[in-house]
């Protein structure tokens, strides 16, 4: 399957089969992602896997609740993978002061698109999870302060996906040569 065709197939998924994603395809998604590029090669990303059943189903009460329910799917996920930013005094906070830009931020969506990407090719459906309570997940995981939890992945082996196509704004709406437009 071609880059171009993975892109185009690729999907939000918010149903998953009740059947658990093997560690070895994980890893095949971690491996994509570490492989990606970053400002100064310095590589912030970090990934903190949650498969084991208790853990994910006491993270997702909690992550999920209150003004949070509509990410609730998530929780019938058979992996959630929580993307975390180890931030780079140079890289990203001079480099955010002198051009404004939370650099750790495009390195860090860059590596989870590898990881999407690869999932998709391997038969795994995913979504993109911004909407969670960060600061129950840090108690929970007990993620340590030098961590910036930046977003979750929901991946499993999808239980439906839509196959229509999504609507799309046209090319030339969206990129130009030399001028705007």
């Amino acid at each position: 399957m071609s880059v171009k065709e993975i892109i185009r197939q690729r999907r939000s998924v918010r149903r998953y089969l009740d059947k658990p994603v093997e560690r070895e395809k994980i890893l095949v998604c971690l491996e994509a992602a570490r492989l990606a590029p970053s400002a100064d090669n310095v590589q912030p990303w970090r990934f903190l896997v949650i498969d084991d059943p208790q853990l994910k189903a006491r993270f997702a009460k909690e992550v999920f609740s209150g003004i949070y329910y509509i990410s609730k799917f998530a929780a019938k996920a058979p992996v959630l993978i929580m993307i975390l930013a180890r931030l780079d005094i140079i890289a990203n906070r001079i480099g955010k002061q002198i051009q404004g830009v939370h650099f750790y931020l495009i390195d860090v969506g860059i590596a989870g698109e590898h990881i999407v990407l690869q999932a998709e090719e391997l038969g795994l459906g995913t979504c993109w999870i911004g909407w969670f309570n960060s600061r129950k997940a840090r108690k929970i995981l007990k993620i340590p302060r030098r961590y910036k939890i930046v977003s979750l992945l929901s991946m499993g082996y999808y239980e439906s996906k839509s196959r229509r196509e999504q609507k799309r704004k046209n090319l030339d709406k969206i990129a130009w040569f030399n001028k705007i437009e």
